[in-house]
């Protein structure tokens, strides 16, 4: 197992990437504390893990209040004692609009839960994976945040600061023994956020449903969307000793979309 021994913390857990990737680092071993907003979801999946025969947790809370994000961390010493991975899934989109018409609340709102909670969780989680010599932080963007796409402004703004939020944490990290890199999933179509922004931009451009997301699918070399389990397993990979001579890396699991 290659994480037999690790606890891990995993938001955005409750479904679809934070799902996977939670049920992933179980079966390989890892103790997983799993949060999200939906305490039902979260519990379902923990549920989920118990009954497979592995170990988890879960709580509900938003990462977008300072205050449960030191609840996540707390949850998860309780439960398990001590911290090895931290994976900063969570995320919204926010408004499907032209910049011109988004408000700074609604600007504030999706930077809170995309950049301020991956930098207020990783500095909770630090001082620990420090102390011991050893840790790993992964953090979710997006190819969105490399690419020009219309109508997503606060969503790619606040993934493209994660990036550079990965690498400066990794350039403090590295000779501290803790590793960072970010994945940047392409289209992943059966998640729930996928579904709703698909109908979105359909409803602004006047468009058959799936034309948008399928345009994008045909961009990629693959010419297919990716897999929640396909970025469950990028991220085994990248917070696993596999990788141990990688960090400050963003690695792209996109069926050959971006190439930087």
């Amino acid at each position: 197992m290659l994480l037999k021994g690790q606890v891990a913390i995993v938001t955005g857990g409750g479904r679809g990437i934070g799902r996977a990737i939670a049920v992933r680092f179980a079966a390989e071993g890892a103790a997983v504390l799993v949060t999200a907003r939906t305490e039902e979801e979260v519990k379902q999946v923990a549920a989920e893990i118990q009954s497979a025969g592995g170990r988890a947790a879960a709580v509900s809370a938003d990462v977008g209040l300072e205050a449960d994000c030191e609840k996540i961390v707390r949850a998860a010493r309780d439960a398990f004692g001590a911290i090895h991975i931290l994976i900063n899934n969570a995320g919204v989109f926010g408004p499907v609009r032209p910049v011109e018409q988004i408000s700074a609340r609604e600007w504030d709102e999706v930077l809170a839960v995309n950049l301020r909670a991956p930098f207020l969780l990783a500095g909770l989680v630090l001082p620990e994976m420090y102390q011991r010599g050893s840790g790993a932080i992964l953090n979710i963007s997006t190819v969105g945040a490399k690419l020009a796409y219309p109508l997503g402004s606060t969503y790619a703004a606040s993934k493209a600061g994660l990036g550079g939020l990965t690498r400066t944490l990794a350039a403090e990290a590295a000779r501290k023994g803790v590793r960072v890199n970010a994945i940047c999933p392409g289209p992943v179509s059966e998640t729930k956020m996928s579904k709703d922004l698909t109908r979105e931009f359909a409803a602004h451009f006047k468009s058959n449903g799936d034309e948008v997301l399928n345009r994008m699918i045909e961009g990629t070399l693959q010419g297919r969307p990716q897999t929640v389990e396909e970025i469950a397993s990028a991220a085994l990979f990248l917070v696993s000793g596999l990788s141990s001579a990688i960090t400050g890396q963003t690695l792209n699991v996109d069926g050959g979309m971006v190439f930087y």
